[in-house]
């Protein structure tokens, strides 16, 4: 039998969050469309058909690496608004550990991120679930912020979620740290302290 007619050895399970990063690196800078399961095996080092063992469809793939991305970014998350109590202290550290997993790990967040707006529609309801899911979070976090009874909660979350994903398209390393980014972006948002000049 010739080696492409070999059967197809499954990933060890103990590898599977390396395949899913792999496959988010390229998600990521391919794009959804243009990243096939092949470019994926291949970047791995397995056979096509070891990656198919795991994930029926590049659809099934995809959606397992932006799940994981969510579930990373959301338990860092929850994990820096722990130690604080203030309001705004808490959606400052949120958008810190934001930052820091989309511009420092460049793991599975950032698919999260990543434009799979080419997918076809029954793929991006099933990630809406999970984008949901996380950005609940934020959604916590500013109904709590002490603002103006007028004051519009929705965009101020759409915007400073938007103005933090913006940056993968901007961020050079070497500049300032996610942290200070993070801080300078929410500042546009976060009212001057009173009596302040």
């Amino acid at each position: 039998m010739s080696a492409s007619l070999q059967p197809a050895e499954p990933v060890p399970d103990s590898r599977r969050s390396q395949l899913l990063d792999e496959a988010a690196r390229l998600f990521g800078t391919k794009g959804y469309a243009h990243t096939s399961m092949r470019d994926i095996a291949a970047a791995f080092g397995i056979l096509p058909g070891s990656l198919y063992h795991h994930f029926p469809s590049k659809d099934a793939l995809f959606e397992a690496v932006y799940a994981a991305g969510v579930a990373q970014i959301l338990a860092a998350v929850q994990q820096a608004v722990a130690a604080h109590t203030d309001p705004w202290d808490r959606l400052q550290a949120a958008s810190e550990a934001h930052l820091a997993c989309l511009l420092q790990h460049q793991g599975q967040a950032v698919a999260v991120v990543s434009d799979w707006t080419a997918a076809h529609l029954a793929l991006r309801e099933a990630l809406v679930p999970h984008r949901d899911r996380y950005e609940a979070e934020f959604t916590a976090l500013i109904a709590a912020l002490p603002l103006q009874p007028q004051a519009d909660r929705r965009a101020l979350r759409l915007a400073l979620l938007g103005a933090l994903n913006w940056t993968l398209t901007w961020y050079r390393p070497g500049r300032d740290a996610p942290a200070a980014v993070a801080r300078q972006l929410l500042a546009v948002f976060r009212p001057a302290p009173a009596g302040g000049g």
